[in-house]
């Protein structure tokens, strides 16, 4: 078993790792970046085949290079943000060793740096960046019972409708992910029905601008928490079909069937939550709000933009709202697949250092942790809201690329 000695060591090689690499390399920082599978592996490997970038191309970018196939107003699906990232990891002359997996990171024994070790021997550095992203373990409740008559998957497993069995199909969260595989599996002539949970659904164009921009101007993309009551909502937004609003009541007209939160299982039956209406009109209540905000922003900054009235124009409520379905006999509605979109939580398993807190996440500040050498990129809110997204992990890298930069000057003393 062999040891190598690197100055700086960023673990995964996805928008965070290249992001990483870009800002250490600008700053003559020596590294090197190790991937357990390809760059953008999560984006080559763990999403469906018709996924898009859920914003436009000309903010879900890194700044130095634009997407070379998807116009600016275009939403650039799954290949070429694979593509995009392979590109960029070329441009900046990325050092990268990827089909390397990091078995598990440690304190070196002498107390100086860490110790990562791989199948073929141990990698030495005296900084260590973990770039493994937000999405690390697939998460679902454990309510269905692995005897039930049904294959249960998680979202990143599914690839496209013909992979599914014959029969209905169950979509258990109604995310940007959950919404867009149901609308998808429908659309392929399954019946659908998707559990549907409190979440925010925000206009995807408005008054002639994305969403994201509205974001940016507001100051929302700056956050640096979630608001209390929003800590677990999800939000539903698209860039299938050219980018549009997601509106539920447009799911329920297709003939997909919406339920509210799923709560248990027994005898063969789901059961859910009667807050289906409550949900809908939340998501409305969220849309309206961010309409409010925009024109309130328009008319303070004296804005010559289209006025949309008739985006504030809100649809009745479907008849599985108004009248719910709280129990589902899975063999009688004729499901033989559920698919749980319904996140991911954190796996640092493998890290052997005090750094962790008792929900598993890192303690950390910006990304900073509580051991001097050791980083988090990529993750949600790690300084902002944006901090999980392409052009946001970039702006974080910068941060760290600066701190790290910093330390070896200090420590050359």
């Amino acid at each position: 078993m062999t040891t190598e000695n690197v100055d700086t060591l960023i673990i995964g090689a996805g928008q965070a790792g290249v992001a990483m690499s870009e800002h250490l390399g600008k700053r003559g920082v020596p590294h090197l970046a190790v991937e357990r599978g390809k760059i953008a592996q999560r984006w080559r490997a763990e999403r469906w085949d018709s996924l898009v970038a859920n914003g436009p191309a000309w903010h879900d970018r890194f700044p130095n290079r634009t997407f070379d196939k998807t116009a600016p107003d275009g939403f650039a699906p799954r290949a070429q943000i694979v593509d995009y990232f392979e590109s960029y990891a070329t441009q900046i002359n990325m050092p990268i060793r990827c089909g390397v997996e990091i078995r598990h990171l440690r304190k070196a024994a002498d107390g100086i740096g860490f110790e990562a070790e791989t199948a073929d021997g141990t990698i030495r550095a005296q900084n260590v960046v973990v770039a493994t992203g937000p999405f690390q373990k697939p998460s679902f409740p454990d309510i269905i019972p692995a005897e039930c008559d049904v294959l249960q998957m998680h979202s990143n497993s599914y690839k496209n409708p013909q992979q599914i069995a014959d029969g209905g199909v169950l979509v258990i969260g109604a995310g940007s992910s959950g919404a867009q595989i149901a609308d998808e599996l429908r659309a392929s002539g399954r019946d659908v029905w998707l559990s549907v949970g409190p979440h925010d659904r925000p206009p995807r164009r408005y008054r002639g601008r994305d969403f994201v921009w509205w974001l940016g101007v507001l100051g929302l993309w700056d956050m640096k928490v979630p608001s209390p009551d929003t800590e677990h909502v999800t939000i539903a937004v698209s860039g299938a079909h050219g980018g549009h609003t997601v509106d539920f009541r447009d799911l329920a007209a297709s003939g997909m069937t919406l339920l509210g939160r799923t709560e248990s299982f027994e005898n063969g039956c789901l059961h859910f939550a009667a807050d289906l209406r409550k949900n809908i009109e939340g998501g409305d209540a969220n849309y309206l709000s961010m309409l409010d905000a925009a024109d309130a922003y328009v008319t303070a900054n004296g804005l010559d933009l289209p006025e949309e009235p008739e985006a504030r124009n809100i649809g009745a409520l479907p008849s599985c709202a108004t009248d719910p379905i709280l129990s589902l006999d899975l063999k009688a509605a004729g499901i033989k697949t559920v698919i749980w979109a319904t996140g991911y939580k954190f796996d640092f398993s493998w890290i052997d250092i005090d750094v962790l807190d008792a929900r598993g996440a890192p303690r950390h500040e910006r990304g900073v942790s509580v051991v001097p050498g050791l980083y988090f990129l990529g993750l949600a809110w790690l300084s902002r809201r944006a901090s999980p997204f392409i052009w946001g992990v970039w702006h974080d890298a910068d941060y760290l690329g600066e701190h790290i930069a910093d330390r070896r000057l200090a420590l050359a003393g």
